[in-house]
């Protein structure tokens, strides 16, 4: 008889295709924030003074400037483009998003540096986004190996039940100890009429 867990989870459909979306929509915010003429227009400017004046102010050292604010921003920037890509590839392939958004990232700075006059080219940025990538890639890969343990146990248990509906008692009686258990422990009275009481079953999950 085949049962459902024989085989891997099904893979959500709803899910890649909301990953996929919120990525190419993000995708589409990247490319207008690193692919503009110009930061005069976006404000980039003027929101960094302000964050950094209120991180001097609850007391992040000065030496924290622009410089360091730019690095950790690309980093937060490409978080949301490393989860999203890791839950939108194949199972098999989200490793590659620890491959495409670097590559990504350097085919920014190449433009910036030979298209964009107003923007400079900087190998720290490919770095700071690359280290965003992989944080949100691995994320996305650890919530991913999380529902995939969780669709596993369900099925199993829905197995194990499905085994043991209407034949259980029967089996146990016999000593029938089910490998998909953790445990079956027959649990019966040692008194003079030696009358067995209902045996115990611990489900597998």
């Amino acid at each position: 008889m085949t049962y459902a867990d024989d085989r891997k989870p099904a893979r959500s459909r709803l899910r890649v295709g909301l990953a996929t979306v919120l990525f190419v929509i993000y995708l589409a915010f990247v490319m207008w924030v690193t692919l503009s003429p110009t930061l005069d227009g976006i404000g980039v400017n003027s929101i960094a003074d302000r964050v950094l004046n209120a991180l001097h102010r609850v007391g992040v050292p000065d030496a924290f400037g622009y410089m360091e604010l730019e690095f950790v921003a690309n980093i937060g920037m490409f978080i949301p483009l490393g989860f999203l890509l890791g839950l939108a590839l194949p199972g098999w392939g989200w490793w590659l998003a620890l491959l495409i958004l670097p590559a990504y990232s350097g085919a920014i700075e190449w433009t910036q540096g030979e298209f964009l006059g107003d923007r400079v080219s900087d190998i720290r940025d490919v770095v700071s986004n690359s280290i965003g990538a992989w944080i949100g890639t691995i994320m996305a890969a650890f919530i991913r190996a999380m529902v995939h343990a969780r669709d596993r146990k369900v099925l199993a248990r829905a197995r194990w039940e499905a085994e043991h509906r209407g034949g259980g008692a029967r089996s146990a009686q016999r000593g029938y100890r089910d490998p998909n258990a953790t445990a079956v422990i027959d649990n019966y009275s040692h008194g003079a009429d030696r009358t067995p009481t209902a045996p115990t079953r611990i489900l597998p999950y």
